[in-house]
């Protein structure tokens, strides 16, 4: 065939095509993919084991403090609601924005839905590795973590002692409580695993929403594809702090929240949710009046000498003395005590102040006596002060160390007992430090006042993570100011932020400013090399450039 003939044809193809585009109808785009939510958290897998556990182990479960859960009756994630939730999390201010309002998130939110304490000892997970080498050897924990797996079918054996104990926790940890973005069980929780004497005595509450706002801000950083943390609470807090019904409803308050909200009143509250317009469109309830109802109802009973039953076994004021009748019926009845938002709050001013007429109030030292605190307080307010007090107990950030005590006496212990294990440093003036290859972190203490920080190094794919934290109370208001620069050649790095206050050295990072330093800023060692500078919290009006 010709050229002139090939070209005929072709000239023939492009204008039935020209002619097809012109009158072929335009193409529906196909809609985008609502984004899916990824998560762990998995409520419906933890209700299966409680299924299955014997009266010895939901009293081993009581024990713990962890008692609450039993009351479970959610089974699933509503994910497009916790989606809604985390687009509205504000993971810096700890609080969610909804409803034309900032809602602050505290421990004692956590207590409410949960029914975890919300005061006592913080969690720590971390410590030396030979202390938990046989605990890891016993659960085949490996890098990637402890099977989830492994933990089900340990709890599938009738036994209700320590064993069971330590699996029940991992396994709540990392089904509902504080998953990661695995599918495995983290073995530093074993650390806080060791003595199970003392567990019901941590700070439950706390390191839940300490390790929900972790995995947020991971996620949202890019760090990992899938949500950590536990959602189910963030969806129950928004279910009990949002009213759908209006200003003038009136319902009861169930403590803790977790099982008043099964399959059935999920579905319905959806149901309503949609009809509406979607979530938001309800009003904020008041947390105050629901603690004020609470406060008042413990008062009355313990002045007549009554009995009551929250699920929230950890507290003191619950603890009665009874005959066995009296405990199993309590332990029938736990978690369904309701009080009446409504009808209290005109009462309760009236009720009190005839109270406090002939009532004394219960004084006790606080219960951080042993650490230096001299102060008596209202028995009442016990957990509000220890939260808040200065002589809470910090840990010695050196892993073959046991040492607990206060701040103060911690810079003493390590002072004199570690002087040779650290850096000195004077504020205001800068610091060279180097780390090596497999040196993670640098204990540094100031000379003028003892204050002790941690200079954090971690690995990521493309370089090191660096940070400064302060060994203090998480509660404590001081923040000081640090500067860290990294330098190769012309190029420099410099991060510029505030400290965040933990009671002991963390184990991974915090969600907390950091500075990412790429590979080829180390050393022909491997070392890290940086200059590092801490201001007095006394000087930050003059000093900061």
């Amino acid at each position: 065939m010709s050229i002139e003939e090939k070209a005929k044809y072709t000239r023939h193809a492009r204008e039935v095509w020209d002619d097809y585009l012109s009158t072929a109808p335009a193409r529906i785009p196909k809609p985008r993919k609502q984004t899916k939510l990824v998560t762990r958290c998995s409520p419906g897998r933890l209700f299966n084991v409680l299924q299955r556990l014997t009266s010895e182990q939901k009293a081993a479960v009581k024990s713990m403090g962890f008692g609450s859960l039993l009351g479970l009756r959610c089974r699933t994630l509503r994910r497009s609601l916790c989606l809604w939730l985390l687009e509205r999390f504000n993971t810096a201010r700890r609080s969610l924005e909804i409803c034309g309002e900032r809602i602050p998130l505290s421990p004692r939110d956590v207590e409410r839905v949960m029914g975890l304490a919300a005061s006592g000892k913080d969690v720590v997970n971390s410590g030396p590795d030979d202390l938990i080498a046989d605990l890891r050897h016993s659960y085949n924990a490996t890098n990637r973590g402890i099977s989830v797996r492994l933990l089900e079918e340990r709890l599938a054996a009738p036994e209700a002692g320590e064993d069971f104990k330590r699996s029940f926790i991992l396994y709540t940890l990392g089904t509902l409580l504080s998953p990661t973005a695995r599918l495995d069980v983290s073995p530093s929780f074993l650390h806080f695993l060791i003595n199970m004497d003392v567990v019901h005595q941590y700070n439950w509450g706390k390191f839940l929403l300490d390790r929900l706002v972790r995995e947020v801000s991971r996620f949202r950083q890019g760090k990992q594809r899938a949500v950590g943390g536990c959602l189910l609470f963030l969806q129950l807090f928004y279910y009990e702090s949002i009213s759908i019904e209006g200003a003038g409803s009136s319902a009861p308050v169930v403590v803790p929240c977790l099982s008043s909200w099964g399959e059935e009143e999920i579905t319905e509250r959806e149901k309503r949710e949609r009809e509406l317009g979607g979530y938001g469109c309800g009003e904020v309830i008041s947390k105050e009046g629901c603690l004020e109802s609470l406060e008042y109802r413990v008062q009355v009973e313990v002045l007549s000498g009554g009995k009551m039953s929250t699920g929230v076994e950890h507290n003191h004021i619950f603890e009665q003395e009874g005959t066995q009748a009296d405990e199993e019926q309590m332990d029938r009845d736990f978690s369904m005590e309701e009080v009446n938002v409504t009808n209290f709050p005109k009462s309760k001013g009236m009720v009190c102040r005839d109270m406090e007429m002939i009532v004394e109030p219960d004084r006790t030292a606080c219960r951080n006596k042993e650490y230096g605190c001299n102060e008596i307080v209202d028995y009442m307010r016990n957990n509000d002060r220890e939260e808040n007090c200065i002589y809470a107990p910090c840990v010695c950030p050196l892993p073959n160390c046991k040492f607990v005590g206060s701040s103060e006496q911690l810079s003493l212990h390590f002072s004199s007992k570690h002087w040779d294990s650290g850096r000195r440093f004077r504020y205001n003036i800068p610091l060279p430090v180097s780390l090596g290859m497999n040196e993670h972190y640098l204990v540094l203490q100031a000379e003028e006042d003892g204050v002790l920080f941690i200079l954090n190094k971690g690995v990521e794919s493309i370089g090191n993570v660096v940070m400064i934290t302060c060994i203090a109370p998480s509660s404590s208001k001081e923040n000081f100011l640090y500067d860290i620069v990294s330098g190769k050649g012309i190029s420099c790095l410099r991060l510029k932020s505030l400290t965040e206050n933990f009671p002991g050295r963390v184990e991974g990072f915090p969600p907390m400013d950091f500075l990412l330093i790429p590979f080829r800023f180390l050393g022909p060692s491997g070392e890290l090399n940086l200059e590092v500078c801490i201001w007095n919290s006394t000087e930050l009006g003059s000093d900061c450039p």
